[in-house]
């Protein structure tokens, strides 16, 4: 068959064929172009994903080892705590308790000042001088079952606050050398180191192992001070007690 424009249908018909070819086949570069472009866009893809999930892994890691940390300082400072509570409540205890042996020590503080009637009290001692007359030993017994003993004269002080509260009289004091002459031991077993002898005391040798504190006494008014005499003799007596023996069980 002849066309007008002088070709044949044969020609159309090879003509539309290398047409197809080509038009095949660019759509066939055009697809493996897009592949090309789309595996390597997907490469990108993966790799930023990789990448996020590792920072993600590492940022969970630091979260849980940052509340580990937290957990066990936590711990630590609520164990510590629970020490200084345990603490403050035995010390608060022992407090309660001291409390109650004071006020103990307070109630039978006050007994003992009841019973102490008659004595006198100067600088955390008291002093008590009876009015009758006995031997030294028989004179310690007595103080002794009074929880006391006899007196010990620590200094001038003392000394002047006996002869002004027991003045006027002779009176055993806790002094002797009954185990040792002429080495004078208080009722506490301590040397004595400074005394107040009288003029020429003591001077009784052997015999006269106890001491007396004279002052003022009308049988001998020209002698003062600290003198030996016979243990066995009668004269009045001081007793003394610490505020501690009251106190102290």
């Amino acid at each position: 068959m002849h066309r007008k424009d002088g070709q044949t249908t044969d020609d159309v018909y090879e003509n539309y064929d290398v047409i197809k070819v080509n038009i095949e086949k660019k759509i066939t570069d055009s697809t493996q172009g897009r592949s090309s472009e789309f595996t390597e866009s997907d490469c990108v893809m993966i790799r930023s994903s990789r990448a996020a999930a590792v920072c993600l892994v590492l940022l969970c890691v630091l979260l849980l080892t940052a509340v580990i940390v937290l957990c066990v300082m936590f711990t630590q400072e609520r164990l510590q705590l629970i020490s200084k509570n345990k603490n403050l409540t035995s010390e608060r205890d022992q407090l309660i308790f001291k409390n109650e042996n004071l006020t103990n020590r307070r109630d039978q503080l006050k007994n003992e000042l009841l019973i102490l009637d008659g004595w006198t009290y100067y600088k955390s001692r008291f002093y008590y001088m009876p009015n009758e007359m006995k031997n030294w030993t028989e004179s310690r017994r007595y103080c002794t079952e009074r929880e006391a003993d006899l007196i010990i004269i620590n200094n001038r002080e003392e000394q002047d606050f006996v002869n002004k509260m027991f003045g006027g009289t002779t009176a055993y004091i806790g002094l002797t050398d009954s185990d040792v002459e002429n080495t004078w031991k208080w009722v506490d077993d301590t040397n004595m180191t400074s005394g107040f002898w009288g003029s020429g005391e003591p001077n009784g040798g052997r015999a006269e192992n106890c001491a007396v504190i004279v002052d003022q006494d009308q049988r001998w008014p020209t002698l003062f001070g600290w003198h030996d005499v016979l243990c066995n003799r009668d004269f009045k007596w001081i007793c003394e007690k610490n505020i501690s023996q009251l106190i102290l069980p």
